[in-house]
């Protein structure tokens, strides 16, 4: 069975989207970012709990703070993206349920009066939309660069507060020169999928 969804914007979003390490000076508007949440904000999270949170770093001063959180490899390259998002999860999403969920308004307290659980629930939920959010990165015709090399500690404590646990960085641009790097092998079919 084919795809739906025709070759090239498969190539888009899948086959030849890659990480992407450097970045023309192209700038990313606010207009493109709001376009990119409208298009992901439909994408599936349990509950409807919507958790994820999105920094945006535009000025030199916050982008100045920012990068002294990064690992050593990944500092230029988010000196030099035009745009960079710091995905983070809301550990009080819960607050917000009665509104995304109001067929079912009682979840917010049988399910989730308890951080430990919020926190568990939040960090997947937000983790999926983060996936989103770099499909959509690439379906407005940008390149993101996700990173995880990152003092997470240091960028809560910098740019988010106790309720907020950062998940990545994101750079997020026109690709530049030698952006990518070759790409990597995958695990086969057979390798993955079990059936039983």
């Amino acid at each position: 069975m084919s795809l739906v969804l025709d070759a090239a914007a498969q190539d888009l979003l899948f086959r030849e989207a890659r990480t992407a390490n450097t970045f023309t000076d192209e700038p990313v508007t606010d207009e493109q970012v709001q376009a990119i949440y409208d298009l992901v904000k439909y994408g599936p999270t349990a509950f409807n709990q919507s958790p994820l949170r999105i920094t945006l770093v535009r000025s030199p001063e916050a982008r100045e703070r920012l990068v002294r959180h990064m690992g050593e490899g990944n500092r230029p390259k988010t000196a030099a993206a035009p745009l960079v998002a710091i995905l983070s999860a809301d550990n009080e999403f819960h607050e917000e349920l009665p509104d995304l969920f109001p067929h079912a308004p009682q979840v917010k307290d049988a399910f989730f009066s308890e951080r430990p659980v919020r926190e568990g629930a939040a960090s997947l939920n937000a983790a999926l939309q983060a996936a989103y959010f770099i499909v959509g990165v690439r379906a407005a015709g940008l390149a993101a660069g996700p990173m995880t090399g990152v003092d997470f500690e240091g960028v809560r404590k910098e740019f988010l507060d106790d309720d907020h646990t950062p998940l990545m960085v994101v750079n997020i641009g026109r690709p530049g020169p030698d952006a990518w790097f070759p790409r990597s092998p995958r695990l086969a079919y057979e390798q993955v999928v079990t059936t039983v």
